[in-house]
């Protein structure tokens, strides 16, 4: 860790930094490429089908940027973290929506005007075009899955059926494929053409087949992860403890998660992400939850010698974006559980750990925090109490008392949204600057 505070403090460019300038250049370079096919391909038949055009080719690089940004590449995934790498999914997806409906609506425009007929009389006609029925389904599958994307429908679904729904986006974009495929002014104008479009849907289809499918069988293939032990932490919490063989060469670090299956167990679909509730050591990963639905309240009663699914590890709330000597990491719940795995990393010397639970029976691992704090030369504040009049122990003020020297450190903030919503407030109100505050949210959607 001191190693990359010292270069942070030398120049090096921050690594969420680095990930966003590289996701920056790779939009920009592939759009002036597709503003220079667009320029020398030709013009439509009309000035609305150029336009049309238009629309078409940025929608084909928008789909391409939606599969790279959720293929959980490693190094995107590490610098970025999964949950703001899903927020630009979701922005971009909306921009992608309206981008294809805008396409679809002036082919149509443009179509009809160079026939002279009706919208509703040419929409028909072009559908019994196999080139023009693809993109129609594509874009269909598109409005569904953005209708059921919408916060106010989302919040009603359950996650599987919001998911299942969700994975018709991989059916639009190979139908969107053959439909560009089909599209001769565009894919196939030059070799030259023919040459990026191949490579760029290789690269995007194949960076999420290594990320999402490949590396995952492979890693379980080779690490063959099994549950070693189950401890029952309270009435509530739960602890598995996970080997496997060669973990040692598993790429996990102290703050990130798992997405776990225990498919001897449970069904295959349940799937929940979890962080590691202690740093890797090379021999077990240490998950540790909070009974809040089936599948995790469940995870009492696996046997031992379960076998485990595992993929990642993901998300970017490790010390790999450390930048300043002293640390203050809050944490809520169970969101103690990332907190405490990051204090095994923590060097003996300046770091406050401030842990907001209901009442002290209510603070999962709170022994092995304390004496994590204790023999770093730590302080540990555990904040017990409902939020309300008298006990507002996330305002600006209560946490500049606490840690009068906040806008110096570090800050890590893993806990309900409300309560980190609050943290995150009150750190901008301090003035904290926005690199020295890392939040992630645990979550699959």
């Amino acid at each position: 860790m001191e190693a990359t505070i010292s270069r942070v403090r030398q120049g090096t460019i921050p690594p969420v930094v680095a990930a966003r300038w590289a996701l920056w250049t790779f939009v920009v370079i592939n759009s002036v490429i597709v503003e220079a096919l667009f320029l020398t391909s030709g013009t439509g038949k009309n000035g609305v089908l150029t336009v049309a055009k238009f629309f078409g080719l940025h929608a084909a690089v928008l789909m391409l940027l939606q599969l790279l940004l959720v293929a959980r590449l490693p190094w995107l995934d590490r610098r970025v973290g999964m949950d703001r790498l899903t927020v630009w999914h979701r922005w971009v997806g909306f921009t992608l929506l309206w981008t294809v409906l805008t396409h679809a609506v002036l082919v149509v425009l443009g179509y009809a005007r160079l026939s002279d007929t009706s919208m509703t009389k040419t929409f028909f006609s072009l559908a019994g075009v196999p080139a023009s029925l693809l993109g129609m389904c594509a874009a269909a599958i598109l409005v569904v899955v953005a209708a059921v994307s919408a916060r106010y429908v989302r919040r009603r679904l359950r996650y599987e059926t919001w998911h299942g729904l969700h994975l018709l986006l991989y059916l639009a974009l190979g139908l969107a494929f053959v439909h560009q495929l089909q599209e001769t002014t565009t894919f196939s104008s030059s070799l030259l053409a023919k040459m990026y479009w191949w490579a760029l849907w290789l690269f995007a289809f194949g960076a999420l087949v290594a990320g999402r499918i490949v590396m995952p069988l492979w890693r379980n293939s080779y690490h063959r992860f099994r549950v070693a032990e189950v401890v029952v932490e309270s009435d509530d919490v739960v602890s598995v403890h996970v080997t496997g063989r060669h973990l040692d060469k598993l790429p996990a670090r102290a703050g990130q998660f798992c997405v776990w299956r225990f498919p001897d167990h449970h069904h295959w679909w349940l799937a929940n992400p979890f962080s590691l509730s202690a740093a890797p050591d090379g021999r077990t990963l240490r998950l540790t939850a909070k009974a809040a639905g089936t599948a995790s309240a469940g995870l009492r009663h696996l046997p031992v010698g379960t076998r485990a699914f595992v993929e990642g590890p993901y998300g970017a709330f490790t010390s790999l974006h450390r930048g300043r000597p002293g640390a203050l990491l809050i944490a809520g719940g169970v969101g103690i559980t990332p907190v405490r795995a990051l204090l095994e990393e923590e060097p003996p010397g300046d770091v406050v750990v401030l842990y907001r639970v209901r009442s002290e029976v209510d603070a999962v691992l709170v022994d092995e925090v304390r004496a994590l704090v204790a023999d770093r030369g730590g302080q540990l504040h555990l904040l017990t109490g409902r939020t309300g009049e008298g006990s507002t122990p996330f305002e600006p003020q209560s946490l500049r008392a606490m840690v009068p020297d906040i806008g110096e450190r570090d800050v890590y903030v893993c806990g309900p949204p409300a309560m980190t919503a609050a943290v995150l407030s009150a750190l901008r109100n301090l003035g904290v600057p926005r690199r020295q505050v890392h939040a992630e949210r645990f979550g699959l959607a």
